[in-house]
C-alpha cells in the first residue's frame, strides 16, 4: 500500500526569510511560520495556542520567497514533514520536524506588496517565460470580466 506525507499551513511569517546557497549553488530559503488556534479553556475564557513551523524552500521558490516575503506576511505553504536529528549544546541527540515546502501562495490584502507577488508551485512545472522580455503583463481589475 502507498503512503502519503502532506501538510498544509496558512500562517504568518515569524521572521524574515533567510536565503542561502548550498555548496553546488542551489538556493535554499528558511523561515518560520506561526499558526494560532483559539479555544475555550475550562473556565470559559478564550486562550490562543500558537504552533511554530520551520519551513525550507528550494531553488526558484526559495528566491521568490526571499524577494516577496517578510516578517508578519500571511502565506499558504504546502509540503511534507521531515525529521532532522541534531546534537544540542550538551551533546544530547534531539529531533526536529521541518516542512519541506513544495507549493507556496502569497496571501494578503490587495494593497500589500505580497498581493502582486506570483504564486510559485511545484518545481516540476515549467517556467512561464524564458526571459524578462517574454514576461506576461500583470492582470489588473480592468481585465476581470465580472
Amino acid at each position: 500500500m502507498a503512503t502519503f506525507n502532506k501538510i498544509i499551513i496558512v500562517g504568518h511569517l515569524g521572521r524574515d526569510p533567510e536565503l542561502r546557497y548550498t555548496a553546488d549553488g542551489t538556493p535554499v530559503c528558511n523561515f518560520s511560520v506561526a499558526t494560532t488556534e483559539r479555544k475555550k479553556d475550562k473556565s470559559g475564557e478564550y486562550q490562543d495556542t500558537t504552533t511554530w513551523f520551520r519551513v525550507n524552500l528550494w531553488r526558484r521558490q526559495a528566491e521568490v520567497a526571499n524577494q516577496y516575503l517578510s516578517k508578519g506576511k500571511l502565506v499558504y505553504i504546502e509540503g511534507r514533514l521531515s525529521q532532522t536529528e541534531y546534537q544540542d549544546r550538551d551533546g544530547n541527540t534531539r529531533y526536529s520536524l521541518e516542512v519541506q515546502g513544495t507549493d507556496i501562495q502569497f496571501i494578503g490584502p490587495r494593497g500589500e506588496e505580497s498581493a502582486s507577488a506570483p504564486s510559485v508551485g511545484r518545481e516540476s512545472r515549467p517556467a512561464p517565460s524564458s526571459g524578462p522580455d517574454d514576461a506576461p503583463e500583470p492582470i489588473t481589475d480592468d481585465d476581470i470580466p465580472f
